[in-house]
């Protein structure tokens, strides 16, 4: 970015920034499609039953704590990439 003229970073900081919203309004449309899936069957009333409730907190819990990890795991690799330079660096 150092390159770029004023008005430049601030076009690019805006596109990461709608690029990085629309990213975790993907990941969020996915979370909630996948949970009320495997957790949501019983539509005789409007509200969660306890099963259900304990099924989808279970089920955002694990998706949440593999995505943290999974991204722990790129950095990682990428990292250990970097020092033995299998990826070229900018």
């Amino acid at each position: 970015m150092d390159g770029l003229s004023a008005s430049e970073q601030r076009e690019l900081a805006s596109r990461i920034e709608k690029k990085q919203m629309k990213e975790f309004m993907s990941m969020y449309s996915r979370l909630v499609q996948r949970c009320f899936d495997d957790c949501v069957n019983d539509f005789t009333t409007k509200s969660l039953v306890p099963r259900e409730e304990g099924c989808v907190l279970r089920c955002v819990d694990k998706y949440l704590k593999s995505s943290t990890r999974l991204g722990e795991r790129f950095q990682e690799q990428n990292a250990t990439m970097m020092q033995s330079g299998q990826l070229p660096s900018r």
